[in-house]
């Protein structure tokens, strides 16, 4: 049985062509990229090198912009506590959206320990950013504002300009996690207004072990992680030369290849979404047209989503649900309760994310796969109709 990945939310596969050019990295690149013999320089290139395409991904005005980190979860923490903590003079209030992943919540709830004030700004029911709950929420002494630029979950993609000219008309920096929207999206920070951005290796084909954070030029943060002063001593630590010369090759990759790739993926992503709404008691969750080009994500009445999963893995496609199966906190997502869903809706919920192995004859498998799994769980279900 063929296998078709629709779960490129959670990780892209490594690119062949970055895995060839990385290699030789992890094989024979064995240097110390603050050595100064020629061993060490090597190593030393491949990181500015890297830097160099990072950097033209998001238009970044100087490549010295780009701080490698070992993730997007590094990255997050790095910009929100780096910030928060370097301008404490300035306030202590911290905002972001109800919707944030994670690595964003908790590191601002671990400033509120600290006696930071934190504010969720509500979202609407596709998951849009409440712009005048955002602006009633910022003062002079909101140091951090983090919106993400795409939902990972339901695909929705944020007004970012008009966000960031609110955040700067009285707040102090706008951080966008760029993790689900990077290489899929044309993104410009300089263009956008941004004053910090999270960027991920693993979820644009690059190796896991590598992500990044722009940092503007002028914008001052602290380091969190204090050591021998890499990257410009904000991010301590001996760099990881395969994984970072991989997320430079895979920047590249995406840039070049981004409008193509995209308008594949969007005509795929419409017919699943136009074929899978006619199965009765079927809902779109997210954005009908300001969504990721890959994304397609829904709630289905009257079954569950870790059942959704299991099924249509055994059909041989790998789908992930916002339920309570894909939680470690056994909880319903966080993002569909916050787009107004009851905690019954939000667990019956899939999330299909094409990828580069994705084919249009692909298509009408997975309809016919959503389709029988459906109808075999509504048979079953104990949530089923009264």
């Amino acid at each position: 049985m063929e296998r078709i990945f629709l779960d490129h939310a959670s990780v892209t596969p490594v690119d062949a062509r970055v895995l060839r050019f990385a290699e030789p990295y992890l094989a024979g690149g064995y240097g110390n990229p603050s050595s100064l013999h020629s061993v060490g320089l090597e190593a030393r290139r491949a990181i500015e090198d890297a830097r160099v395409n990072v950097a033209a991904l998001i238009n970044a005005e100087k490549e010295k912009t780009i701080l490698f980190t070992s993730g997007a979860t590094e990255a997050n923490n790095l910009a929100i506590k780096g910030a928060a903590l370097r301008n404490i003079g300035k306030g202590k209030k911290v905002v972001s959206s109800a919707i944030e992943h994670m690595s964003v919540l908790n590191p601002m709830k671990d400033l509120q320990k600290n006696e930071f004030e934190f504010t969720t700004v509500p979202v609407d029911s596709s998951g849009i950013v409440d712009l005048e709950k955002l602006e009633d929420s910022l003062t002079k002494e909101t140091s951090v504002t983090s919106i993400m630029y795409a939902n990972n979950e339901i695909g929705t993609i944020e007004p970012i300009r008009e966000i960031s000219e609110i955040v700067h008309e009285k707040g102090l920096y706008l951080h966008v996690d760029a993790t689900a929207a990077a290489g899929r999206i044309p993104i410009d920070v300089q263009a956008d207004g941004i004053d910090l951005l999270t960027l991920s290796s693993n979820d644009m084909y690059g190796p896991q072990g590598a992500g990044a954070l722009y940092v503007k030029t002028g914008v001052r943060i602290q380091p969190v992680l204090p050591g021998g002063g890499q990257e410009r001593g904000l991010r301590s630590g001996t760099e990881n030369i395969f994984a970072i010369a991989g997320m430079g090759e895979a920047a590249r990759i995406a840039r070049e290849e981004m409008g193509a790739e995209s308008a594949r993926l969007s005509e795929m992503r419409d017919n699943l979404i136009e074929e899978i709404l006619k199965i009765e008691e079927t809902y779109l969750t997210g954005h009908r047209t300001k969504r990721l080009p890959h994304h397609a994500s829904f709630r289905f009445s009257h079954i569950e989503g870790e059942s959704i999963l299991l099924l249509m893995d055994a059909q041989g496609i790998q789908v992930s649900t916002g339920s309570a199966c894909s939680s470690k906190t056994l909880e319903p997502s966080h993002v569909l309760l916050a787009i107004g869903l009851k905690h019954e809706e939000a667990h019956g919920s899939m999330v299909l994310t094409l990828g580069r192995s994705n084919t249009v004859e692909q298509v009408s498998r997975v309809v016919d796969a959503v389709n029988e799994m459906v109808d075999k769980l509504r048979k079953i279900s104990s949530l089923g109709k009264e």
